[in-house]
């Protein structure tokens, strides 16, 4: 038998596929790094990086990302997103990176990601899904999927069963792309400028966009000291309905309006707020009250005519499907960086599509969960929309090998094995916490 069936081999009973494709056709054999092709690679180094951002921070202040080494010489690479919750902990996120992998990968085959996704669940979290823990499995299961398609030098989406697409739509946030204007600026604009956005959403549209998000209501009260949710104010109301014509009027039927909120308000609150956005036809209403309650997500998405789109802070198949039984979302947003990486995101697309629940990947991080979210739209059925940092350069292009490729408004799928990106160490250098 030739090497390359003998590899093959190795992945299919590592995929459980043994039985589902015939021998004859093999992947390719990765020249990148030496692999013996009778034993398999064994995890052997994990490197976490916490980096700071520069100015103006689109995609948040701090990012949080894994290295895998194995004994054959591949690199995988994961990041965990999970908004602010290591905010200040960067020392005990690296500890605790570099605690799991002696536990749970250590001496490991990098081959069998969903058999190490298991391991990682149970030990890591004993049945009970945390948000912030299953940011490390996702750092970490990405990078194995990373691995796995480098040691076969084919893309993750053809180890997942292949492309369904070779354009992946994306959306971004309503940014001054003129100014660059960093967060507190950009919220103002948001929440108190509708003719800044209006002139804003042009031109992203002139660009190439269609789909804008934008955020008409603060995340936070009283400097953070009022607890979701509560009520609106009669001005924020009106502001968002002001908010939605002036865009609308700026961009016709050229592009989709996504309304962003971040479950601060109450569920009356959501279905008020709803009735006066319905005019001007939002292709969602995002996380409209806190994430826990999926009967009343529920609730509102019957009040509504927008569909509800959610999923950023649930994490697992199981959270999903809750979700998915109450009809409480048109739209899923599972963050690779949080919901479990490309295992648990590959089984949340085919529980969203037995559903009828078309997914959006949401994006808040850097470019390593921009990419494993490539890997899963390219291959689903049930893809609708990706978020994107803009068009995913600038600071991006600082600190990976080769930049991402977007064009009129789409990532264009690439070839490129494992997930499609690395980082560049000596980009990481200077910037790490």
């Amino acid at each position: 038998m030739n090497q390359n069936n003998n590899n093959r081999r190795h992945f299919l009973k590592a995929a459980g596929l043994a039985m589902a494709l015939p021998v004859s056709k093999a992947f390719g054999q990765s020249n990148r790094a030496s692999n013996s092709t009778n034993s398999a690679p064994r995890l052997t180094k994990v490197t976490p990086y916490v980096i700071r951002t520069p100015p103006p921070q689109w995609g948040g202040g701090t990012w949080f990302f894994v290295k895998l080494e194995t004994d054959t010489g591949l690199v995988g690479w994961g990041e965990t997103a999970v908004l602010n919750a290591f905010g200040g902990l960067t020392g005990s996120y690296k500890l605790m990176i570099q605690e799991a992998f002696a536990r749970y990968l250590e001496g490991r085959d990098p081959l069998q990601p969903e058999t190490l996704y298991h391991r990682m669940v149970r030990g890591l979290t004993h049945q009970h899904a945390d948000y912030a823990r299953f940011g490390i499995i996702s750092a970490f299961d990405t990078a194995l999927w990373d691995i796995v398609g480098k040691h076969y030098d084919v893309p993750v989406y053809s180890l997942l069963g292949g492309a369904y697409r070779d354009r992946i739509r994306t959306y971004t946030y309503i940014y001054d792309t003129v100014n660059m204007a960093a967060g507190a600026e950009t919220i103002r604009n948001w929440t108190q400028r509708p003719e800044a956005l209006a002139e804003q959403s042009a031109r992203l549209v002139d660009e190439g966009f269609t789909g804008l998000k934008f955020d008409p209501i603060p995340q936070s009260r009283d400097g953070g000291a009022t607890g979701a949710p509560w009520e609106l104010s009669q001005a924020e109301y009106d502001h968002t309905a002001r908010a939605c014509e002036a865009i609308r009027d700026a961009v016709g039927t050229r592009a989709d309006i996504l309304i962003g909120t971040h479950g601060q308000i109450t569920p009356s609150a959501a279905v008020r707020l709803a009735k006066r956005m319905e005019p001007y036809d939002p292709l969602w209403f995002e996380e409209p009250c806190p994430p826990r309650n999926f009967k009343e997500m529920g609730e509102i998405a019957r009040e509504t005519s927008i569909p509800i789109a959610t999923g950023e802070r649930l994490v697992s198949p199981h959270e999903f499907q809750n979700l998915f039984a109450e009809g409480a979302c048109a739209f899923a947003q599972p963050d690779l960086g949080s919901a479990g990486g490309i295992t648990a995101c590959k089984k949340i697309a085919t529980l969203a599509e037995v559903n009828y629940v078309l997914m959006a990947p949401h994006i808040w991080g850097g470019p390593l969960i921009t990419a494993a979210a490539i890997q899963i739209c390219a291959n689903v059925p049930n893809f609708l929309i990706q978020e994107s940092i803009y068009k995913s350069g600038g600071f991006f292009n600082e600190i990976i090998e080769e930049p991402f490729v977007w064009e009129d408004g789409d990532f264009l799928l690439t070839d490129k094995p494992g997930i499609g990106c690395n980082l560049d160490e000596e980009g990481l250098a200077r910037y790490a916490v």
